[in-house]
């Protein structure tokens, strides 16, 4: 299945996304569960944010992937969502 984690930074949290994006980016491709993956962009085009798409057997396993991230073990994120996806185009 398709899930969509839609991560939101706290506010004034780019140094703990800088400091922490290496390991958060060898998770990523170490996993072998992510579709697509960016970040979530501000009008200035700074990063405030995730967009992952994860193809796991069921929420539990993405639930399980998204306290993994080392982003999420840094502390950087303010919310997390996950929601079952489908995919329609691309």
């Amino acid at each position: 299945m398709l899930v969509a984690l839609m991560a939101h930074d706290k506010p004034g949290a780019l140094e703990i996304r800088k400091e922490n994006r290496p390991a958060h980016l060898d998770y990523l491709k170490s996993t072998d569960v992510v579709a697509q993956a960016g970040p979530l962009l501000d009008a200035d085009g700074g990063m405030v944010g995730s967009l992952i798409i994860l193809d796991v057997a069921d929420m539990t396993e993405a639930q399980n992937w998204a306290n993994n991230d080392p982003y999420a073990k840094a502390g950087l994120f303010q919310s997390v969502t996950l929601t079952h996806w489908n995919r329609v185009i691309g």
